[in-house]
C-alpha cells in the first residue's frame, strides 16, 4: 500500500492570525487532528495540530488570544504519494509526529495521518509488507 492510498484530503486550512480557538472549531467541524497553515508570505505551508493547541491550553494560554503562527510547526515534514505506508510510519514514529504533509511535483496533494495509515492497515484486505517481529504473538 502507498501513501497515495491513505492519504486524505486537505480539509482545513487556517492562516497564521487565527487563533487557536478558530482552528481547533475548524478541526473538530470536519473531524482531522491538524490543519494546514497558509501564509502568503511563507514558501511552504505550516501545520497546526492537536497537541500544538493542547501544550497551548496546557501551559494555560487563552485560545481566544493565542495565535497559529505562534504554535505551528513552520516547516512540514513531507512523503511523497509513492511511499510505501511503511516508509511513512516509520518516518512519523522517527520523528515523533502524526502527520505528514503529501506533495507532488512541488504542490501539496493531502495530509497523511498515523489515523489515515492505521484505517488502510485495518481495511478489509489489507496487509503490511513488514514482517512480524520475532516475539510477536508472545507473551
Amino acid at each position: 500500500m502507498r501513501v497515495r492510498d491513505g492519504m486524505s484530503d486537505v480539509s482545513v486550512t487556517v492562516g497564521p492570525s487565527h487563533t487557536l480557538r478558530q482552528a481547533a472549531k475548524a478541526m473538530v467541524d470536519h473531524n482531522v487532528g491538524a490543519a494546514l497553515v497558509i501564509d502568503d508570505e511563507a514558501p511552504s505551508p505550516g501545520i497546526v495540530t492537536e497537541r500544538d493547541l493542547l501544550l497551548s491550553v496546557g501551559a494555560g494560554e487563552d485560545p481566544d488570544v493565542e495565535t497559529v503562527g505562534r504554535h505551528m510547526t513552520e516547516s512540514v515534514l513531507a512523503a511523497a504519494p509513492d511511499w510505501s505506508l511503511e516508509h511513512a510510519a516509520a518516518e512519523m514514529s522517527h520523528r515523533g509526529v502524526r502527520h505528514l504533509v503529501v506533495f507532488e511535483a512541488g504542490e501539496v496533494t493531502g495530509i497523511l495521518s498515523m489515523r489515515d495509515i492505521v484505517r488502510v492497515w485495518t481495511s478489509a484486505g489489507a496487509t503490511s509488507e513488514m514482517p512480524l517481529p520475532s516475539n510477536a504473538g508472545g507473551g
